[in-house]
């Protein structure tokens, strides 16, 4: 097979194995023990979840997934300060996958101070142990995988959190179904000339710019983004429209091949506003004058929740056949691990 080939040689820590297997940790967090009994969610008016990386995307995803079912404003932190909003009527959730996230511990100690309802969610390490010593919540992932790579485990464990208390209807049915795509579509994105890797192939020589759509597929578009430049070893870039509409639409007027060989790819989906819809279509005609190819990712899924997850898991994919077919190790990190080593 000439996908295994490229995995033996480009995959020494085999991430392809845990894509294929990525299915398992939404068994692993729906099922997992989650003690947060002590949270009184009734005078809760509103919620930052701090994180980072990998950690912070199930956040994003979450406000997309959840839509207009939540009336509570939802803000996803980046940082090493909370807002200054945040007080004993927030729910304050840390996202830290090793524990260890500096920023994501910063404003954990100042969730503390403020009087924040407080669940962290990490596999142990300093956020852990600020947690057992200030008898938080705390919710254990399953260790051992790198956190872009664990999605699957984060975004779970805090739908879960969300139901667990009461600010959303039973999710159970749609995480089955979730459940059951990923594992199918491991198995068809595992064989040689699927449609990922065909997708990929594509790619090889281009800049991806995606382009998603706001409050609804943002947090797709993002993801991907991120993981072309983690997995794929390669700088993309990622806008939302409408706002794209408003100024980066005119940088295209001046685009020349040579100096930026790129490729968009257009996040689509069926429920987009009509004039959103209508958009996609100008812009692609726009595009296609100026020398550009656009090229689109859609899911065929019937529910909404179904199709983003869908297509969290197919940009996975795609990333990581990008970075194998340019000959890059998609675990390979070095220049984050660079970085946190001068900060210390």
């Amino acid at each position: 097979m000439i996908i295994k080939e490229y995995v033996k040689k480009y995959d020494p820590q085999n991430q392809f194995a845990v894509l294929i297997n990525t299915y398992k940790q939404i068994e692993f967090a729906w099922n997992n023990n989650i003690s947060i009994q002590g949270i009184n969610s009734s005078n809760i008016l509103n919620i930052v979840i701090s994180g980072l990386g990998g950690s912070a995307i199930s956040a994003d995803l979450i406000k997309n997934y959840l839509g207009n079912e939540i009336a509570i404003p939802i803000i996803v932190n980046r940082n090493y300060n909370l807002p200054m909003f945040a007080s004993k009527n927030t729910l304050f959730i840390a996202s830290s996958y090793s524990g260890n996230t500096e920023e994501t511990i910063s404003a954990l100690k100042q969730a503390i101070n403020n009087g924040c309802k407080i669940v962290c969610i990490t596999t142990g390490g300093e956020v852990e142990a600020i947690a057992k010593s200030n008898n938080l919540a705390i919710v254990k992932v399953q260790p051992g995988f790198q956190p872009r790579y664990s999605l699957g485990l984060s975004f779970f464990t805090l739908l879960k959190v969300f139901q667990e208390l009461e600010f959303i209807s039973d999710q159970a049915r749609i995480v089955e179904n979730v459940f059951d795509l990923w594992k199918q579509k491991g198995i068809e994105y595992s064989k040689d000339g699927n449609f990922a890797y065909t997708f990929a192939e594509s790619l090889v020589g281009f800049i991806p710019v995606i382009y998603s759509v706001a409050d609804f597929t943002n947090a797709v578009g993002y993801r991907i983004k991120c993981q072309f430049n983690e997995n794929s070893k390669l700088h993309a870039f990622h806008n939302e429209i409408p706002e794209m509409n408003h100024n980066e639409i005119i940088g295209w007027e001046s685009y020349q091949e040579k100096v930026f060989h790129s490729k968009i790819i257009n996040i689509i989906d069926d429920s987009y506003y009509p004039q959103i819809q209508k958009r996609f279509a100008i812009l692609k005609d726009i595009f296609s004058k100026n020398g550009v190819e656009t090229i689109s990712l859609k899911s065929s899924e019937k529910l909404f929740r179904v199709r983003l997850l869908d297509l969290i898991y197919l940009g996975d994919w795609i990333s990581y056949y990008v970075g194998v077919l340019r000959g890059y190790d998609p675990s390979e990190i070095d220049n984050i691990y660079t970085l946190k080593d001068r900060l210390k």
